[in-house]
């Protein structure tokens, strides 16, 4: 399917989606996030695709909210951003979305600026290639962090380091971003892709009933204070899995000592 504002292409059971706007560095626009979400949606909904990659195309990932199509739309109109939204078919919650999806790697490949950052935090894996450039630097457009952003920067790298960045708007670099545990890899550029797929791939292959109940947890109690409540969540959800086509293919392949065919099991249930 074309797409005014991505490409994607699948690549062994690897859904690949590329912002496509190099001339503006990819910057976001309602339009994009329109796109992205019918082309994650649709892979979620495949049978034959197993994980999912967002990358950017040319030198930068993704520069943040397009000025002229975003900021001064919103401010000629402060109801532009709920028209947009609405006519667009974006999901109503991003978060919901992304962390409802099969496993998603963000790939970055540039500068990853403003909600060219946020809109990946909720993702399962963020690579960034060496040279890359990262910034929440909403406070230097007199604005605050969105997309549960300031829940996502602080898990990810605590509530020192995710103040300063949000707090100063300072830019820093894949390697530094590593440091603090922004990012989860770094690699050389040429690599990133590669690395990316891998990754989207080595999730993926398991069994996706758990796999969604996995990423629910992680959601739910990353930030929970009840170790009770934690363990019922994990309790309700280790129940419904030990009734699963899948749990039950994992059992005959280890006994069998043959691989596990975890797409034929969610095909016989």
């Amino acid at each position: 399917m074309a797409y005014e504002t991505i490409l994607t292409d699948v690549d062994n059971g690897i859904l690949t989606v590329t912002l496509n706007r190099p001339e503006r560095l990819n910057a976001w626009t309602p339009q994009m996030s329109a796109d992205m979400s019918k082309a994650i949606g649709e892979a979620n909904a495949n049978e034959d695709i197993v994980g999912i990659v967002v990358t950017g195309a040319g030198r930068g990932f993704c520069a943040g909210a397009d000025i002229e199509a975003v900021f001064k739309a919103q401010a000629d109109n402060p109801n532009a951003s709920r028209e947009s939204s609405r006519q667009s078919g974006r999901p109503a919650d991003w978060i919901d979305f992304i962390r409802g999806s099969k496993p998603i790697v963000a790939a970055i490949n540039g500068a990853a600026i403003g909600v060219g950052l946020t809109q990946v935090l909720p993702m399962d894996m963020l690579i960034a290639a060496r040279g890359a450039k990262l910034s929440v630097r909403f406070i230097k457009m007199g604005l605050v962090p969105e997309l549960a952003s300031s829940h996502f920067l602080a898990l990810r790298c605590g509530f020192g380091a995710a103040s300063e960045l949000m707090l100063t708007g300072k830019t820093i670099s894949a390697d530094e971003a590593l440091a603090i545990r922004l990012v989860d890899k770094v690699v050389e550029p040429g690599d990133l892709l590669k690395a990316a797929k891998d990754a989207a791939r080595a999730m993926g292959e398991n069994p996706q009933s758990a796999l969604k109940m996995v990423k629910q947890l992680l959601t739910q109690n990353a930030a929970e204070g009840d170790t009770k409540l934690v363990q019922q969540r994990e309790i309700a959800a280790l129940t419904q899995c030990y009734a699963s086509a899948e749990h039950k293919e994992a059992i005959a392949a280890f006994l069998e000592k043959r691989e596990p065919n975890f797409k034929a099991a969610r095909a016989r249930k």
